[in-house]
């Protein structure tokens, strides 16, 4: 077949042809609005397809991520995306449902949630298989329980009217406070509200008797109601709310590599603010921005929680085998015993195995900044702790044998199951051990036996929860305070009722 060679002038022609058309058309797009604005939706959902979209709410704890994000929302100097090459959005969402509506319908591709509080959400959430991707934060004193006039301990909240916004972390706090001080919740009047800051608003107008509120609006509860007091706070509940963030698990398959990246930089973010006073203004300042919200109000956020680290999340997760302190698995499994136990249905809360993500552990990150918290260190004992009026009071019968102080297996289940639990979960506070006995021999042997009887279950705490020893404040009353209505130890009934340990979570000297 012949063919025929272009001339170099028809080969210019076609190409001033082409280039023409071209430019014509970039005009005519320029010229039609339609056409134009779809381009550019085009251009932005393309330049937005790399953004990972986190659903917080007004809170201290996830100052490590937007401190490593430069910001609330996307940008291109956020680390996030000079590190790693994916930038990160902050939505604050206060409103629960709107949230929860947000993560169901795709536009939040991670969920802020509470451990303790999840089991009550699970079957609402089930359909889309949520799993915890990590934890963010401890509160520590972003919670707090205030009082009115005349309560002194939690055994006075008894009959009392508490506002409190169901199955939230204000909740479970204040079920934690209930059974530390041998209460039930039938033994108070629940005032349900929609938030903590109605239950706020609900006690300075003096419609109840106590509420369960965030900081800083304790503060300022206490200043309007004459009288008031903070009861107890997660400063010393150390280890009751653990914020965490929730994906789908389609989404953690299908973006695994990223979210490893997301969570390497939240936690550098994390270390860096718990090693410097600048870098946490600095993370102050980030949050007064995107939340609008004073510098020192913010700062004073992040002060009332524990930014967990690396070496926090492996603990959380029992990837540490030396960690004997709450776990997330240990959190969510008694939380939906204790929701259950108060008359929500947690019977489809999954297995903690389904929930857990496996993101954590397949990080490395060394250096001591990415440690894990250390224990708190505790003063010796002082008269002051002798004397110090218990904030909770524990009573669990451990039987011991006549004149004998050594605790045995059974007692050390019961220890277990009764007490241990809260000894961990209020780790920030001393625990005063109470022995006492019956009036059966001469009142200086029963004091003295009573005082090695506690001190032995404080041996216990020590040695098998690997607790400090300057926790525990030692006491031996041996007969001198009877159960109410057992003075007399007229029976057996009483005797046995008498020959009790008492465990007292009692507030720290200042």
């Amino acid at each position: 077949m012949a063919t025929t060679k272009l001339t170099p002038l028809s080969k210019l022609l076609i190409t001033l042809l082409v280039v023409g058309g071209v430019g014509f058309g970039l005009y005519k797009i320029s010229k039609n609005p339609d056409i134009k604005d779809k381009l550019t939706s085009e251009e932005s959902e393309t330049a937005n397809s790399d953004v990972i979209n986190i659903g917080v709410v007004t809170w201290g704890g996830y100052a490590g991520g937007q401190y490593f994000n430069e910001g609330f929302k996307a940008n291109k100097d956020s680390r996030f995306y000079k590190e790693y090459g994916f930038q990160v959005n902050f939505e604050v969402l206060d409103d629960f449902d709107a949230s929860r509506d947000a993560f169901k319908n795709g536009n939040i591709d991670l969920l802020w949630a509470t451990i303790d509080a999840l089991p009550t959400e699970m079957e609402g959430l089930a359909e889309y298989d949520p799993q915890v991707v990590f934890q963010a934060d401890w509160s520590r004193g972003g919670d707090a329980i205030v009082v009115s006039r005349g309560i002194r301990a939690v055994s006075d909240l008894k009959g009392k009217k508490i506002a409190v916004a169901p199955m939230t972390p204000s909740h479970s706090f204040l079920l934690w406070l209930l059974e530390a001080g041998d209460l039930k919740v039938k033994d108070v009047q629940i005032v349900e509200v929609p938030s903590a800051i109605d239950a706020a608003d609900a006690f300075k107008a003096q419609t109840v008797d106590a509420a369960v509120v965030w900081s800083p609006d304790d503060k300022d509860c206490i200043s309007k109601v004459p009288g008031s007091k903070i009861l107890e706070s997660t400063r010393n509940a150390s280890h009751i709310i653990a914020d965490v963030f929730i994906a789908k698990k389609q989404y953690i398959q299908t973006n695994k590599e990223q979210l490893k990246q997301l969570y390497t930089g939240w936690m550098k973010g994390a270390a860096e603010i718990n090693q410097s006073s600048s870098n946490k203004s600095k993370a102050a300042k980030i949050l007064a921005e995107g939340l609008n919200y004073p510098e020192d109000y913010c700062f004073d956020a992040i002060n009332n929680v524990r930014l967990a680290t690396h070496g926090d999340n492996l603990n959380f997760f029992g990837l540490n085998r030396d960690y004997s302190g709450v776990t997330g698995e240990e959190l969510y499994n008694r939380m939906k015993v204790k929701y259950d136990e108060a008359g929500y249905n947690t019977a489809n809360a999954r297995s903690w195995r389904l929930l857990a993500a496996d993101i954590v552990g397949d990080v490395q990150l060394s250096g001591a900044e990415h440690d894990s918290e250390t224990k708190k260190e505790f003063a010796g004992t002082s008269q002051q702790d002798i004397d110090a009026e218990a904030i909770s009071t524990k009573k669990v019968s451990i039987s011991f044998r006549t004149g004998e102080y050594l605790i045995d297996e059974n007692s050390k289940q019961i220890i277990d199951l009764q007490f241990t639990p809260i000894a961990k979960a209020f780790s920030n506070a001393k625990i005063r051990i109470e022995g006492n006995t019956d009036n059966v021999g001469s009142r200086e042997s029963n004091i003295i036996l009573s005082r090695k009887r506690a001190q032995s279950v404080a041996d216990y705490l020590i040695s098998e929860h690997n607790m400090p020893s300057n926790r525990f404040v030692i006491v031996g009353n041996g007969p001198d305070k009877p159960v109410a209505g057992c003075e007399s130890n007229t029976s057996d009934d009483c005797r046995a009722k008498n020959r009790r340990t008492d465990f007292e979570i009692i507030g720290e000297n200042k």
